[in-house]
């Protein structure tokens, strides 16, 4: 035997009443089944809402009436075929109605609405839509719960009659000729002692079948919902959230008390203690596999977690007081007076002092638990040995469920490291000793960056994921979303990498989206964008508040490194294509450095110096590792190599200057270069990596073009340059006639730094660098007679974004 339970969604409309219809027909050439609906979707709170205006005096209860009657009416001429069946169900269901019809009038004409009454008139939804389905279904027979599911009042609340319920549901099903296919309603109840009507609380519906299957010894409990089964996490939230194949009794529990709306928690206990597995399945998708909740499960070597559920709205109320130290029976005070008034705390976290106990708390409760306890406290808070309940609301409260975490180490650890990274500060934790359950307690607007960044760093999601806010939009930044989208589904299949672009930013647009833009026309997309300024960018980057989130700097903008500290403070990675946070002020790079530390992010900016080139890796590496550099020489500017290579006595100096900017080589002005600005900036970058205190101010420069050139606008600058050919020309002409070569090189040494021109002999590791590349040689404590040497493209945008792409990667 099978029980199988049809929920509100799943009894909506007539097309989800006859995919009822096909599912149970089908499940009935097998076995017998009992069947258990609710009331048509949304029916129970129209039902109850009709019923308080009614109560207040409103006539509006009328229409509310009509309007439920006139549903009724609808889905019975849809799905059942015209003739005696449907004529007999109307005149079944139609008595009912007026039945509630006079009822309603009675609660307006007298204004009372006790409890008894409105137990009555939500118990209508069911009996109707049992009726329904049971006419509908062929073969079918409908049963009354009413006389075999019975409560018992009891500590203020109707509660199960176990024993004697489940003497009348065997009594029920043991005649011989009971039928294939049985269906009543969920939910609704009598009283044992005086036959009024009852119910089994809202959810009900899943507790009456979970009933009847552990009376009955039912094979299988089946739960058809409109959902494919138990998911990870709320797919509202965390679009990765998938099914979980199969789940314990005790994890399911542990999910649906922390939020989880699959099924109704008191649901479990009836067919746990009989060993009866529940399945979750979707009336919308019936081929899908679902969710078996059963006594054991296999261990998921990959996933100790099997599940996050949240609850919003929590409030913490602390009771603290050294008079609580020690004391016997302060806890049962606190629980017992709030019991007293059916307030129910869902999590509890004591420090270990006993001098102060947390409890997790529904908003809605806030008021009334604080006064409760202020009450029950009142002589402690009057002496001074305790205080006033402390409340704290505008909370979350997250459970991560998994029974095999028990056997797992670390598992807290890297949770509450896993949210430090994060920026999330928990307020309040609990764990009870058998670890199937670790709640927290956080602020409500980090709950959906919390639940995302636990889904993706347990492996609960199918990829992890990398949001990416990538600025400028130039040669490099452009270059970088064209790589990123070439490779986007090789990531996701070859690494499990998600990642995604949800922000991109120009020097004049901006645009956002926490679920990805769409990188085939964004080019497009950017044009129609709001307006872009360090406000907006700080403002959406921040406040969308998102998961593993990465600050991408593809410019060369000297204020948009004003936002570097905040985005690391707010826990957002950072790399950047842009020099001037890691070559400005000392004190700003160390403290960047530190600030990223402190929050568990990261400040990469590998593409400083070198582009693509692993420079700063290596000497990170050296120095991490115990090493000391010692000397650093470099030609570190691919635009100046380009130039002194390709000059010549066809090639002028500003013609090879025009050249390099038409390949790209050079910054968008030129001058930045010939300055030897960019080569002061990288060797600030590398001393700084390699451990010494340096400041821009401190490098010996010798430049080769006069300031007289460099001065004026961009157009003076180039219609200036040609006076200078034919100096170069005399320069170059004795120097190529010695073999030997120019390189713009930077030097440190012990400390002391310097960038000028130099002339470079045949056989040097510098002299045979062709067209753009970079070069940089280290002597250290260990590379001390053979120093390193690094050598490799150092200039261009696809080699560069490649870089940053590494960067971004390296975060993964």
């Amino acid at each position: 035997m099978r029980v199988l339970k049809f929920g509100g969604t799943s009894v909506g409309s007539a097309a989800s009443v006859l995919s009822v219809k096909n599912i149970v027909e089908k499940a009935a050439q097998e076995e017998q089944v009992i069947v258990v609906v609710s009331a048509l979707g949304g029916i129970t709170d129209r039902l109850l809402k009709t019923a308080d205006l009614a109560f207040q005096g409103d006539s509006q209860y009328r229409k509310e009436f009509d309007d439920i009657l006139e549903r009724h009416e609808k889905m019975v001429q849809e799905i059942i075929p015209g003739g005696k069946e449907r004529f007999a169900l109307w005149a079944v269901v139609s008595q009912l109605l007026e039945e509630l019809r006079s009822i309603y009038h009675g609660v307006y004409l007298i204004r009372d609405l006790s409890e008894r009454t409105r137990s009555t008139i939500v118990s209508y939804g069911e009996r109707i839509s049992s009726n329904i389905v049971a006419t509908l279904i062929e073969g079918a027979e409908w049963y009354d719960s009413r006389e075999f599911i019975k409560t018992e009042f009891k500590a203020g609340k109707n509660r199960l009659a176990t024993e004697l319920t489940y003497s009348l549901v065997r009594q029920t099903w043991s005649q011989e000729n009971t039928p294939r296919i049985s269906v009543l309603g969920g939910f609704i109840s009598t009283d044992a002692d005086n036959g009024e009507v009852t119910n089994l609380g809202r959810g009900g519906s899943d507790y009456t079948a979970a009933i009847i299957a552990a009376a009955l010894h039912a094979r299988q409990l089946e739960i058809w919902t409109d959902v494919d089964g138990f998911m990870t996490a709320d797919p509202r939230v965390i679009s990765s959230a998938y099914v979980i194949p199969e789940l314990s009794y005790v994890e399911a529990m542990e999910l649906c008390n922390f939020g989880a709306k699959v099924i109704y928690p008191p649901t479990i206990y009836p067919v746990c203690i009989k060993n009866i597995p529940i399945l979750i399945k979707n009336t919308f998708n019936p081929s899908a596999p679902g969710s078996v909740i059963k006594q054991s499960v296999a261990r998921d070597a990959e996933r100790s977690i099997k599940g996050i559920s949240s609850i919003k709205g929590t409030t913490l109320i602390t009771i603290a007081g050294l008079s609580m130290v020690g004391v016997i029976g302060v806890n049962r005070r606190i629980f017992g007076c709030l019991a007293q008034e059916g307030i129910s705390v869902f999590m509890v976290s004591q420090a270990s002092s006993e001098s102060s106990t947390s409890l997790g708390v529904k908003d809605e409760d806030r008021e009334r638990a604080c006064q409760v306890l202020d009450k029950e406290f009142e002589k402690e808070i009057a002496d001074g040995s305790m205080f006033p309940a402390q409340a704290e609301s505008g909370l979350a409260t997250v459970a991560v469920v998994g029974e095999h975490m028990k056997h797992t180490p670390g598992i807290a650890g890297k949770l509450f490291g896993t949210l430090g990274r994060s920026g999330i500060s928990v307020i309040a934790c609990a764990q009870g000793a058998s670890e199937t359950n670790i709640s927290f307690v956080i602020q409500e607007t980090f709950l959906r960056k919390a639940l995302n960044v636990i889904h993706d760093s347990f492996f609960l999601s199918e990829y992890k994921v990398l949001n990416l806010f990538v600025c400028g939009v130039g040669t490099v930044g452009s270059s970088l979303l064209s790589q990123i989208a070439q490779q986007q589904a090789k990531l996701k299949e070859e690494l499990r990498l998600d990642l995604r672009v949800v922000g991109i930013a120009s020097g004049h647009n901006a645009m956002f989206n926490r679920s990805g833009l769409n990188l085939e026309h964004w080019q497009q997309d950017l044009k129609q964008a709001p307006a872009s300024n360090n406000e907006r960018l700080r403002e959406e980057v921040i406040g969308m508040n998102i998961f593993n989130s990465v600050f991408v700097d593809c410019t060369a903008s000297p204020h948009l490194p004003d936002l570097y500290e905040e985005m690391l403070t707010h826990n957002i990675n950072v790399v950047a294509a842009n020099k001037i946070a890691a070559s400005g002020p000392y004190e700003t790079y160390k403290r960047l450095k530190e600030t990223a530390k402190a929050r568990g992010v990261k400040f990469v900016f590998e593409t400083n110096v070198g582009a693509g080139l692993p420079i700063i890796r290596t000497i990170n590496d050296l120095v991490h590792t115990g090493d000391k550099v010692l000397r650093i020489e470099a030609v570190l500017s691919g635009t100046l190599n380009y130039i002194f290579n390709m000059l010549s006595a066809e090639v002028p100096f500003s013609q090879t200057v025009r050249m390099a900017q038409e390949m790209g080589f050079s910054e968008p002005d030129p001058r930045i270069d010939l300055s030897g600005k960019d080569v002061l900036r990288k060797l600030v970058i590398l001393c700084r990596e390699a451990g010494y205190k340096i400041e821009q101010e401190d490098v010996e420069q010798h430049l080769f073009v006069p300031q007289e050139v460099m001065k004026g606008t961009k157009e003076e600058f180039w219609e200036k340059l040609p006076s200078l050919d034919a100096k170069f020309e005399e320069m170059r002409a004795p120097l190529a006639a010695l073999g030997k070569k120019w390189r713009y090189v930077a030097t440190m040494e012990n400390g002391k730094a310097s960038t000028g021109l130099k002339e470079i002999p045949l056989g040097h590791p510098f002299y045979e660098l062709e067209g753009s590349n970079n070069v940089v040689m280290l002597t250290t404590d260990r590379y001390n007679k053979y120093p390193m040497l690094i050598q490799g493209y150092g200039a261009g945008a696809n080699v560069t974004a490649a870089g940053v792409f590494s960067d971004i990667l390296s975060l993964a």
